[in-house]
């Protein structure tokens, strides 16, 4: 008889399941299981999903590998705009059906909650703020090692809009209800792009990412989103002094947009007194820290679920997590602790993130053991010491038609530090 493992749902014989499951704790032998899983999804010849069948795959490449903007160019400008429209209509009909779930592990009782109870357990006074639901999604040697982080934190940051917002539910990847695999969202982005949504950063790529090794950032996730109707924002914290109305990449324009969050982006930080020891580059880059830890501690706390209950060391919050991207890596950003500071001293700020470099099978037995599950989350103050950072969230509800057409310019809020 053959048996699904109820961890990475491999089918095994039913007289291996036990040692099968079992092995899921050996380190070494989970992420070959996992990669072995995701290798199964995409080959196994019994699955009815039609991107696995010959004809419909080169269907879809078919259709992907047209120019829709240039096939209506001797037509009118009406003519080539219906035809460009066909085309996309004729894309997304066929993406609906090839796309893939993405391989994620499945943890009992769901990870954020596994971190509250760590947050709850820890000794001391202090506040945390986390997200609802989220999934960890990995980087895999075989897939994304060294390039996917992007499209992983894109990933943790739709499980979260699935699970917590109906109305995203329905509009997100076709109303399919599960987050797609990379590929898959290679493939949206594309459609994004040729929807006019971030021409600008469209070009970057010259229009195609579909089975490159790419990094993306945070306008790449907004635009992507935004072609679902997701209000996707985006926000610069830049301390250069290039920073202006251009910004160093000539991708983007950052400027200041009514929103909101706007009552906590304008703020009079003053700089600290500092002694002579103290020189002016640390102190700048203490006060950048502060405004960065205050806008996303504000963020958070503008709205969540425990209003009745202040006394909670732990509360819920109604917004999403927060793309976290800088140069070289980008996380996703759960929530955000203050431990409150005593006999006159400042509270301290420590942000809670999901890193895709990490497996989920050390954040998952760090939690549940609550051992060393601050090394994996948990980053200081003290550890934010580049000079730009880019968070990317999702204000709730469906845009108007009207509305899209102004989401389809990525304009980015600035914070100078």
């Amino acid at each position: 008889m053959i048996s699904s493992c109820p961890i990475c749902n491999v089918q095994v014989l039913t007289a291996e399941l036990q040692r099968h499951a079992n092995a899921h704790f050996d380190d070494d032998q989970l992420q070959t299981d996992m990669e072995l899983a995701h290798q199964i999804a995409l080959t196994q010849s019994t699955t009815p999903n039609p991107l696995l069948l010959p004809d419909t795959h080169q269907e879809c490449n078919n259709l992907f590998a047209g120019d829709p903007h240039a096939q209506g160019a001797s037509s009118s400008i009406a003519g080539s705009s219906s035809l460009q429209g066909s085309v996309l209509d004729e894309q997304v009909s066929c993406l609906l059906q090839a796309q893939l779930r993405s391989i994620v592990q499945e943890i009992q009782g769901g990870l954020m909650n596994l971190l509250r109870a760590c947050l709850e357990s820890e000794a001391g006074s202090s506040t945390s703020i986390i997200s609802g639901h989220v999934d960890h999604h990995q980087s895999l040697s075989s897939e994304d090692k060294g390039w996917g982080c992007g499209w992983r934190n894109i990933q943790m940051l739709s499980s979260h809009l699935l699970k917590q917002r109906p109305e995203a539910r329905e509009a997100l990847f076709g109303g399919s209800g599960f987050v797609p695999d990379i590929p898959s969202l290679q493939r949206w982005l594309e459609i994004a792009w040729d929807k006019k949504f971030d021409t600008l950063g469209s070009s970057h790529f010259h229009n195609k990412v579909y089975g490159a090794k790419k990094w993306i950032g945070t306008t790449e996730c907004a635009a992507l989103l935004r072609s679902f109707g997701l209000r996707a924002r985006v926000v610069d914290f830049d301390s250069t002094e290039s920073s202006g109305p251009h910004s160093k990449n000539g991708k983007h324009a950052p400027k200041r947009v009514q929103g909101p969050m706007d009552k906590f982006l304008i703020k009079n930080v003053s700089s600290t007194s500092t002694s002579s020891e103290i020189c002016r580059e640390d102190a700048e880059n203490m006060r950048g820290q502060q405004v960065l830890v205050d806008w996303i501690w504000n963020y958070f706390a503008s709205r969540h679920s425990d209003n009745s209950d202040s006394s909670r060391r732990v509360l819920v919050s109604d917004k999403t997590p927060l793309y976290f991207q800088h140069q070289g890596h980008s996380r996703t950003i759960v929530g955000i602790q203050k431990q409150n500071g005593q006999r006159g001293n400042q509270d301290r700020f420590t942000l809670l993130i999901l890193d895709p470099g990490h497996r989920t099978s050390d954040l998952e037995r760090a939690l549940r053991s609550k051992t060393g599950w601050q090394r994996l989350v948990k980053r200081g103050v003290h550890t934010l010491r580049k000079p730009q950072y880019q968070l990317c969230y999702v204000d709730p509800g469906i845009a108007s038609s009207e509305e899209m057409e102004q989401l389809k310019t990525i304009d980015s809020i600035l914070v100078r530090f």
